[in-house]
């Protein structure tokens, strides 16, 4: 006798109040319904129902045992349930939200990542250099570079640092020297994003802190464009590493006053999220994935992780 089954069988019996109407939803025999509660009660040595040809009661120890059989069943049942949702591959449409920084230097790696582990998960991915509004724009995450300031309401999770550089072509310098300090940038042209931060780049060492306006040059939306502005030798940018990364490599830009930290040094690269309730599965599974990649050792991702 499968004993959980009898008790599934006892209780819809119940519920329903016949042998019948539990055989039909249950989809077996009315002989069968009546056997297995005949056995159910033989297995306990006790009689659970009271039987008529017109009705159907339960016996006061009936009424014990129902109790206790549909506490178990609801048990089971949301154990199997809880189970299946952990196992279940996360499907669906991820909104991602993304600082140009981010976008180009780890955020493809890290969408390739998680999907060989979840192939039918899919991505929408906006790109921004100036403030987007997370919530506003239903995102399902947003990743922030430090810049963006982040809703009170929104979960934020600390993942990577990354940092400025100053930066120039060979050629823009061969032309217009080369700045050994911040205070000779005021004779150069300068190349901003204009990100709705500050148009002041900071600069720092041990003999203190210099500012410098940066009204001269080119001002920009997209850090990208500045860089391409860079690349073009029109002036000096300020501009992410990763950025850069690879026009650092070639040489085809090259660093400046590298003795300097930058505004206040390295800027955090956050990921954004909102509450820690009542998140789908697709999205809790990429964000635990995500933190996952950024805080444990050994990991590839482009951007140094940070403990």
């Amino acid at each position: 006798m499968n004993q959980l089954q009898a008790m599934r069988v006892f209780t819809r019996v119940v519920d329903l109040g016949g042998f019948h109407l539990a055989a039909r939803q249950l989809g077996m025999s009315a002989a069968a319904v009546t056997r297995s509660i005949g056995m159910l009660e033989a297995h306990l040595n006790i009689r659970l129902l009271n039987r008529t040809t017109r009705s159907l009661s339960l016996t006061e120890i009936g009424k014990d045992y129902l109790e206790g059989c549909r506490e178990i069943i609801e048990k089971l049942d949301e154990m199997e349930s809880n189970l299946m949702e952990t196992t279940r591959d996360p499907s669906g449409t991820l909104r991602i939200a993304a600082p140009m920084t981010f976008a180009v230097s780890g955020l493809g790696e890290l969408l390739a990542a998680y999907r060989t582990l979840h192939p039918r998960i899919d991505f929408d991915v906006t790109t921004f250099d100036t403030h987007i509004d997370m919530v506003e724009g239903g995102y399902d995450v947003c990743f922030s570079d430090g810049r963006r300031y982040a809703s009170a309401t929104l979960v934020s999770r600390r993942l990577t640092n990354i940092e400025d550089v100053v930066v120039a072509s060979p050629t823009y310098l061969a032309r217009h020297d080369t700045p050994r300090d911040p205070s000779a940038l005021g004779g150069h042209s300068l190349l901003a994003v204009s990100d709705g931060s500050s148009r002041t780049w900071e600069f720092s060492n041990a003999n203190g802190v210099y500012r410098v306006c940066t009204g001269r040059g080119v001002s920009a939306s997209s850090s990208s464009m500045v860089r391409v502005a860079a690349l073009n030798h029109i002036g000096i940018a300020l501009l992410p590493a990763p950025l850069v990364a690879n026009d650092l490599a070639h040489g085809t830009l090259v660093r400046v006053l590298e003795q300097f930290d930058v505004n206040g040094g390295p800027r955090e690269i956050s990921m954004l999220y909102s509450g820690r309730t009542n998140l789908s599965r697709k999205v809790r599974s990429f964000i635990d994935f995500t933190v996952s990649q950024y805080r444990t050792p050994n990991k590839t991702v482009a951007l140094r992780a940070v403990a």
